[in-house]
């Protein structure tokens, strides 16, 4: 559990929390990895196999195993050093990136064996994810969490503004394959940043590894019956319908009805992360303390603005207003949810909890890539439609499920 301390509130006193840095860093290569993967891998499906539907289930490929294998994974992360399992992480994704376009190179890549690779290389992804969401609130003392809640949406953030637009700048300039080739590479330096690092103790002894899987229901328990767990899983899995939606609605949005290139797709994502971190920022300095429930719902009703823009966009121009108030409402939600996640989960249960809840949170974000190919084939505006409606009733959700205040769960 993190440790009180004498230091002041403030951005600066984070530099000064023992190994922060060093994991920050590692959680944005990795993060801007990620980024440019969801751009790189769509523009390299459509030019090599010319199918939406394909490159929608790539994305989902790459997501929902990762999902179902949580419980394990934040059993591990409750039971051993959790920089290594960080690490080896994104070792596996980059070695997963770079057997793609091996395949692809001496002329056997099919979409199973896409599909295939995508699947490996997402078991492993809930050990970086909640790994380093779980190590804030175990270095951070309480008093800083809002801010240092505010620096990691903010590394989201970065990495979005600098991840999208690289992958998608490298294969307008250099090639669509040359795109996940500096993908990978991004991964295997985020593997290489935490050399060094030592082994992170767990929160209670780790015990036999036979214990793992018992522990792994048992995380799969607090979080149903973690009141706030159970409701932010049900919320944001159908508001990130949506974000998985966008994920190819916004390619083809650029590509087909504005007619423009590759580098504008970045630009968008760019845009929406800037506007997110600038949000985040704002909101961490202000606390979310018992505020976390108006801002989740308030985030979301703007994402419902957002995506109602895009659906109707008749330029890049409107488009960029969309992403501009989709991020920025992203940026509100984040700390929000980090927020309130950290303060009603007993830090015994972070691994597991986080673990769980996080992926949960996330899975409508690969089953909305994985629909986009059938709901963006009619027409975009109709399929951007579907993603309002998820929006909004992702908001109802939240307001009936999320208890306004409530105790450690």
């Amino acid at each position: 559990m993190a440790v009180e301390t004498t230091l002041p509130v403030s951005y600066r006193s984070l530099l000064r929390v023992r190994g922060l840095p060093r994991i920050v860093l590692a959680a944005l290569l990795g993060r801007t990895a990620l980024q440019m993967l969801s751009v790189a891998m769509v523009l390299f499906v459509l030019e090599r196999f010319h199918s939406t539907t394909l490159a929608g289930l790539a994305v989902f490929a790459y997501a929902l195993p990762g999902v179902l294998v949580s419980p394990l994974a934040g059993a591990l992360l409750d039971h051993s050093g959790r920089v290594p399992l960080i690490r080896l992480d994104y070792s596996i994704a980059g070695v997963a990136v770079l057997l793609i376009l091996l395949l692809d190179r001496i002329g056997v890549l099919d979409p199973g064996l896409l599909i295939g690779i995508a699947v490996l290389g997402s078991l492993t992804s809930p050990l970086s994810s909640a790994g380093t969401r779980t190590l804030f609130p175990v270095l951070v003392p309480p008093a800083l969490w809002d801010r240092a809640n505010a620096v990691d949406s903010a590394g989201y953030v970065i990495a979005a503004v600098t991840g999208a637009p690289l992958a998608a700048v490298v294969a307008g300039l250099v090639g669509r394959p040359a795109a996940l080739l500096a993908t990978a590479l991004v991964f295997l330096a985020a593997a290489a940043s935490l050399v060094g690092v030592g082994r992170l103790t767990p929160l209670r002894p780790g015990g036999s590894l036979r214990e793992v899987p018992g522990q792994a229901w048992a995380g799969l328990v607090y979080v149903a019956r973690n009141p706030t767990l159970r409701g932010l899983a049900v919320s944001l899995s159908v508001i990130n319908l949506a974000s998985g939606l966008l994920i190819v609605a916004v390619p083809l949005l650029v590509l087909d009805r504005f007619h423009e290139n590759a580098a504008v797709v970045g630009a968008l994502w760019a845009v929406s992360a800037a506007s997110g971190g600038v949000n985040a920022v704002f909101a961490g300095h202000r606390g979310s303390q018992d505020r976390e429930r108006r801002m989740l719902v308030g985030g979301t009703l703007g994402s419902v603005l957002a995506v109602l823009l895009l659906a109707f966009a008749p330029n890049v121009l409107v488009a960029a207003l969309a992403m501009l108030i989709w991020g920025g409402s992203g940026g509100w939600m984040d700390i929000g949810l980090f927020s309130v996640r950290q303060r009603r989960t007993d830090p015994a249960w972070y691994g597991r909890a986080f673990a769980v809840s996080m992926s949960l949170n996330s899975v409508g974000s690969p089953i909305g890539s994985a629909i986009a190919g059938p709901l963006l084939g009619p027409g975009l505006t109709a399929g951007l439609l579907f993603g309002a409606l998820a929006a909004l009733i992702s908001a109802g959700i939240c307001i009936l499920m999320v208890p306004p205040r409530a105790r450690l769960g």
